[in-house]
């Protein structure tokens, strides 16, 4: 059996059709979703990060803002301009590109960004909400996953589903929307003990530990739903250079009954979900101008 790949880019190319034409009804209204975005410092890897979301938005006909600051900038200047973004109504979404440089109090900057302009889901009231089943803006890259298997059929009620990986980014969020879902949920780590006897009983495996290749083919469960969250760029061996994911790819797709690939799986949904986010924020934001 060869596993059916489940496609990111063409799943993120039709929802982001759904949301421009979302945006566009929108601006029509009088309400342009815009976001703003701040990136800290020159790490090579977040400069992409945000370039992608910025060129996402021009897409998606959402307006955005960027805000570059250098690395040893003051911590109450970059807060500062959060709190400008905060009291603007023309900004719907605030995102602050982590990791941030060690003056930071990376935690006391997510609390700094309003609620209800928190289109990352990371501040603590959004995180609470989600925990209760309430409305919230959900954490980009668990929320793609999700889209990904409600738009592949994936049956999560009553299902069981095993999560490696215990981030507050991914792991944990991930791990709340699938019990909201009801699925029955184990959250594991890379020191969990007899790992294999946990990812042998999902269902629905999700892989967010942040090691190259570490889901092996026999840890899998015959013709489990595999998401790879992980991307990790090879340093050694014939692949040096090349991205790959959390799961052995090659040998877990001959187990698997449904698997993601690294690139193209997850990733594209993660950029979507924060588009769909920020659009929501706007609609949001032109319901209470109405009323």
């Amino acid at each position: 059996m060869t596993a059916r790949i489940l496609d990111g880019n063409v799943l993120s190319a039709r929802v982001r059709g759904e949301i421009a034409e979302r945006a566009a009804v929108l601006a029509a209204e009088g309400v342009q979703p815009c976001l703003a975005v701040v990136l800290v410092g020159d790490d090579p890897a977040s400069a992409v990060y945000v370039r992608n979301k910025v060129a996402a938005c021009d897409k998606a006909g959402i307006r955005s803002l960027r805000y570059d600051f250098p690395r040893d900038v003051a911590a109450d200047e970059v807060m500062a301009r959060i709190a400008a973004l905060n009291e603007d109504p023309a900004v719907h979404g605030i995102l602050v590109q982590l990791p941030l440089p060690p003056q930071f109090d990376e935690a006391a900057v997510l609390e700094a960004i309003r609620v209800d302009k928190d289109v990352d889901g990371f501040h603590a009231e959004n995180v609470g909400r989600l925990s209760q089943g309430q409305q919230a803006f959900i954490p980009c890259t668990p929320h793609g996953v999700m889209k990904m298997l409600e738009a592949e059929g994936v049956p999560v009620q009553g299902a069981e589903a095993v999560v490696i990986g215990r981030s507050n980014i991914v792991g944990k969020p991930m791990a709340m929307l699938l019990i909201n879902a009801g699925a029955t949920v184990t959250v594991c780590n890379s020191k969990t003990r007899n790992l294999a006897a946990h990812t042998r009983r999902a269902d629905i495996l999700v892989a967010a530990v942040g090691r190259p290749r570490f889901v092996k083919a026999d840890m899998i469960k015959p013709g489990a739903v595999v998401i790879d969250v992980g991307i990790n760029r090879l340093t050694d061996g014939p692949d040096a250079g090349k991205l790959c994911g959390d799961v052995d790819f090659a040998a877990a797709k001959e187990v698997a009954g449904i698997i993601t690939p690294v690139p193209g799986g997850v990733g594209p949904m993660t950029i979507t979900m924060l588009l769909a986010n920020t659009v929501e924020s706007a609609a949001r934001a032109a319901q209470a101008r109405s009323q």
